[in-house]
């Protein structure tokens, strides 16, 4: 069944919202940190307002942007990140929503580790789109944190170009997580399953230097 624009715009704002609440309420975006998006099926994307409270969206803190991160709703901003967002969907077509958050798990992980981190033998692998077993590894690159997006941007896209195995998300030093799904409800799995996996690594971590 097809919506209109506005309708699907309306759609995936409410599941925007609702994205924010549960990451809110869990302590993953802090302040008024991360940004949200959800593309449209006319190419267009859904982004949440800069500066706005996660936990608290509405319909008003949500705009639209085209692929090239140019803003469509007059009067409104989004964050200075957006075209973290815009090259994700550009490289992945089947991509339908980015999620950035500033867990405490994430940042402290960032900052320990080199240029990745990775994860193997964990059952919850299989929270992944297309993970079928607990007997892989995932590599998750970590960025250095940077002013200029677009050279960030260059760089994640130059590591990209290198994998061959599917990639579903990256941290950047000292700041935090972005990870993306087909879908805002698959973004939120592969998140939530990337918080406990890094949970996972620190618990292990203190272990090792007890």
């Amino acid at each position: 069944m097809s919506h209109s624009p506005d309708h699907e715009f309306a759609l995936r704002a409410r599941e925007i919202g609702e994205a924010g609440r549960f990451l809110y309420e869990r302590g993953w975006v802090p302040a008024t940190s991360g940004n949200f998006s959800a593309r449209l099926g006319d190419g267009k994307i859904a982004i949440t307002v800069s500066g706005r409270n996660k936990g608290a969206l509405s319909a008003d803190d949500i705009m639209l942007i085209d692929a090239e991160g140019q803003p469509l709703t007059v009067g409104k901003r989004s964050s200075a990140e957006t075209l973290l967002h815009t090259g994700i969907y550009r490289r992945f077509p089947a991509v339908g929503a980015v999620l950035h958050t500033h867990s405490m798990n994430a940042t402290l992980l960032s900052r320990q580790f080199g240029h990745a981190l990775t994860l193997a033998g964990y059952e919850l692998l299989k929270a992944f789109q297309g993970i079928e077993t607990h007997d892989t590894q995932m590599v998750v690159p970590i960025f250095p944190n940077d002013q200029e997006i677009p050279r960030l941007q260059g760089q994640v896209d130059e590591w990209l170009d290198q994998q061959t195995a599917p990639v579903f998300g990256y941290l950047i030093a000292g700041h935090g997580l972005y990870v993306w799904g087909t879908s805002v409800a698959d973004a939120l799995r592969h998140l939530e399953a990337f918080e406990f996996l890094f949970q996972c690594e620190l618990h292990a971590q203190r272990m090792t230097h007890a």
